[in-house]
């Protein structure tokens, strides 16, 4: 009996930190299940899962796997993710080799940068779901345009072929997206095969940045009435700003603190005002018309102490549409109070013989949120 107990306060004890481990290594996720919903066989159906470092070490995603040969996972970053970076772990739904309902557990593997903990690693468990239909196939898989300049447009065509029933048919195609343009047309039906053309253009008035979305291709079939194909590429941006993410880390109450933003564009432009709803933050730049500019940042700590998030938009003579945008963030930190003086006798009594404090596994992570 007394064995018995002995073991379970061994296991409390060594499992409380891996518990603990696995909530903050969780809380870096914007979600952990995903629903692919019914998709067509031989489509590209791939979901990033989004990982952002909300602490102040490094971390890495060290490795994933599955535990169903239906979803292929993979780690999009593995480099140190510093602060406020993000990172993705990749669920491919693999629509070409399996049809029908399936599931997978995907298990992602993280390591600390800690100066504290040798080694600091935590574990996270991710669910994915879906129904690969066997009678809707894309051809390509899905729309890829890649990277577009802004201010262009481009094309891309899908065939979506289906075999069933002959009054099968696509009644509309619907995106959530002001940045697409969607052209369908019928080109064959005959024993019960139908085919169409679907076209989808990127306008050249697109949002730089990442295109990421799903379009619905919404059918008269009662019982799976929405069958969605995948939207990627990238708006490649005019002007663009560096770094993304402005850290000035801590800063006591009453202290300032100072960053460079480079701001460069493929053609020659002038900043005209830059704009921070924050007053903590104050910007100095040239008024000369070139390709990069360097913005000063001066950010002065107020008296209340906590983390700051200040969005950053620079605009230039392009436009409204040109503009160029970045983060900023700090932490204000009570100022210190000066210690008082001590006797150097005392001092040096008091330290001998004192025992090193032992950090505990668990504050081997210093939350920035």
């Amino acid at each position: 009996m007394y064995l018995r107990a002995c073991l379970l306060l061994l296991a409390t004890v060594v499992l409380a930190p891996v518990a603990h481990a696995q909530q903050w290594a969780k809380e870096m996720f914007d979600k952990v299940d995903h629903d692919f919903g019914s998709v067509a066989r031989g489509s590209d159906t791939v979901y990033r899962f989004e990982v952002t470092n909300k602490y102040k070490e490094d971390i890495r995603l060290l490795s994933v796997r599955s535990s169903c040969g239906c979803t292929s996972p993979s780690v999009e970053t593995t480099d140190w993710i510093k602060t406020w970076d993000k990172g993705y772990v990749v669920a491919k739904f693999n629509t070409r080799t399996f049809t029908g309902i399936h599931s997978a557990t995907l298990t992602v593997d993280i390591e600390v940068k800690s100066p504290k903990v040798s080694t600091y690693r935590g574990q996270v468990q991710l669910r994915v779901h879906g129904n690969i239909r066997g009678d809707v196939v894309f051809e390509p898989g899905a729309i890829e345009f890649g990277e577009v300049e802004q201010g262009e447009s481009l094309e891309k065509r899908v065939t979506v072929t289906y075999s069933g029933r002959s009054g099968w048919k696509i009644e509309d195609v619907r995106s959530a997206s002001e940045n697409l343009e969607v052209e369908l047309t019928e080109r064959q039906r005959s024993g019960g095969r139908v085919v169409y053309d679907l076209l989808a253009r990127l306008k050249e008035g697109a949002t730089p940045g990442m295109v990421k979305e799903q379009l619905a291709i919404v059918t008269n079939d009662s019982n799976n009435p929405r069958v969605p194909i995948e939207v990627q590429g990238r708006v490649v941006p005019e002007i663009s700003v560096a770094p993304a993410h402005l850290v000035f880390g801590k800063v006591a109450e009453g202290e300032s603190a100072t960053k460079r933003l480079i701001v460069r564009g493929k053609t020659p432009f002038r900043i005209v005002s830059i704009e921070c709803k924050d007053d903590c933050f104050k910007f100095t730049s040239d008024e000369d018309s070139k390709e990069r500019h360097i913005v000063t940042v001066a950010f002065a700590a107020g008296a209340k102490p906590g983390e700051m998030k200040a969005p950053i938009i620079i605009h230039t003579d392009r436009g409204d549409a040109y503009a160029a945008s970045c983060t900023a963030y700090a932490t204000v930190e009570q100022a210190a109070e000066p210690a008082s003086a001590k006797p150097q006798e005392e001092v040096a009594g008091s330290s001998q013989g004192a025992l090193p404090t032992t950090t505990p596994l668990n504050s081997g992570l210093a939350q920035d949120l």
